[in-house]
């Protein structure tokens, strides 16, 4: 099974760069709720333990690995509203996010490592698209984790508010109680207008 190390990573820093941030979104295939991407650059003299791809870690591992991130590291956190993924798609939307992320870090990174198969449009810097990224490179894995996380928290407290979508189980993506609740409870302002299942309620196609 492939684990994240840090050989990407390297081989940017064998070609003269100094600080490299992995960057991950997540949240892009659900009805509901903003989509969320952390920017990580890692200290190799401290890296957090029990990194790995976020999809390998339990909840439990996975709360405590980022505490781990966030402690021994510099991260950034940045969203693309509901909003603004109706008016501008899901995939333009993750790459704000990414870009808001990115420009967040302070200092600044020199390289990047994106996971996916596209560099967003409006990053400057130096760059390097991983498929499958958080599978491959630490940087990213943390990324991801982190990502994950602070989009997990966001769901469960918007399911307090709106109770019965389930979103502090499912964090909006479209399990059968999220559906059967848009049937019965309606559109919420956090649901993602331009999303099939939820503009066929809307308009009654």
């Amino acid at each position: 099974m492939e684990q994240p190390d840090y050989s990407l990573e390297q081989a940017a820093i064998e070609r003269g760069y100094l600080r490299i941030a992995g960057v991950d979104e997540v949240g892009r295939g659900p009805l509901a709720g903003p989509v969320t991407a952390a920017a990580v650059v890692l200290d190799l003299a401290v890296l957090p333990e029990g990194l790995n791809d976020s999809k390998k870690l339990s909840a439990k591992k996975r709360a405590l690995v980022e505490q781990e991130i966030l402690a021994k590291s510099q991260v950034a956190i940045a969203h693309a509203s509901v909003e603004e993924i109706d008016e501008l798609n899901i995939l333009r939307a993750s790459h704000l996010a990414m870009e808001r992320a990115v420009a967040a870090l302070d200092p600044a990174p020199d390289y990047l490592l994106i996971d996916g198969n596209l560099i967003p449009k409006d990053l400057k810097l130096p760059a390097e698209f991983v498929i499958k990224g958080d599978a491959k490179s630490l940087s990213i894995a943390a990324a991801s984790i982190v990502a994950k996380e602070e989009r997990d928290r966001i769901m469960v407290d918007l399911g307090q508010q709106f109770p019965g979508f389930g979103w502090e189980k499912n964090a909006g993506y479209p399990s059968k109680q999220h559906r059967d609740a848009l049937k019965t409870l309606g559109v919420t302002p956090h649901h993602r207008r331009s999303f099939k299942p939820v503009h066929k309620i809307l308009y009654q196609e």
